[in-house]
């Protein structure tokens, strides 16, 4: 019998798409044992009914739309730079044999560890937080950009040089091609990376944010909220994750053949 492709659909994932349920069916089950005190352990029906009125007064919504600003901006001046950085190093190797060692010790360097330092030269406004998302977003692409300029195959820069491709004609036509689905690979890890870190950023202070909800949650001792924030936030990097795998998918047929 022929399956439907909605249906073969459902059912290939039909496992991932249980597991919340599961879960929600567990946290339920402690809650109700009453293991925990129940200003500490939320039932979920309380975090869902906390969810609906946050949405309803307009709050979560707000505090998603900073957070999201936050990282388009930090974001788009970290993949920038790592992508002008990985495909400097890719195409001009004596870069990487000045600036590789450094370029990987910083790289171990977490981006929490650099929190204090940037406190002291910028305070804690928006620059803060806008520097700490670009550096958790330039490693990625940087990396995945310098990987894929260079595994552009041997052969076919045999053949650019043949047909004497300038620069910036064997940018556009060879390398950028060849090089872009591992980019995006690292463009994907750089923005799961950066809403992430979003939260930790908001968390040190902000007056507005996923992070800025949580941290005045906790100080409330309102778990509930907090709770909320953690779903939340789970949920928009899942969906932001899922929107560039899509675009990662799509592009994955311009792989050029290693020989």
């Amino acid at each position: 019998m022929q399956l439907s492709p909605a249906f073969g659909w459902l059912l290939k994932r039909l496992p991932s798409l249980l597991s919340p349920f599961i879960l929600i069916g567990v946290w339920e089950l402690v809650a109700q044992t009453h293991l925990f005190a129940a200003n500490i352990l939320i039932p979920p029906q309380q975090v869902f009914r906390t969810f609906l009125d946050l949405l309803a007064d307009g709050e979560l919504i707000d505090n998603i739309k900073a957070s999201g600003a936050r990282v388009l901006s930090g974001f788009a001046i970290g993949a920038g730079a790592g992508l002008i950085a990985g495909m400097a190093m890719g195409l001009y190797p004596a870069l990487e044999r000045y600036f590789g060692l450094l370029f990987t010790v910083i790289r171990q360097v977490p981006f929490i560890a650099w929190a204090p330092l940037l406190i002291v030269a910028f305070g804690i406004g928006e620059t803060f937080k806008i520097i700490i998302i670009a550096n958790a977003a330039f490693f990625p692409v940087a990396l995945s950009t310098l990987d894929g300029v260079r595994n552009v195959p041997r052969h076919l820069k045999d053949v650019a040089a043949l047909f004497r491709f300038d620069r910036l004609a064997l940018m556009r036509s060879l390398v950028l091609p060849a090089a872009l689905p591992s980019i995006l690979t690292g463009v994907r890890l750089a923005l799961s990376r950066s809403w992430m870190i979003v939260v930790a950023a908001e968390l040190f202070a902000a007056s507005s944010g996923i992070g800025h909800m949580m941290d005045w949650g906790r100080q409330m001792f309102q778990i509930d909220v907090v709770m909320v924030g953690v779903v939340v936030t789970g949920v928009v990097g899942f969906i932001l994750d899922q929107m560039l795998r899509q675009v990662e998918a799509h592009f994955s047929s311009w792989k050029l053949p290693s020989r």
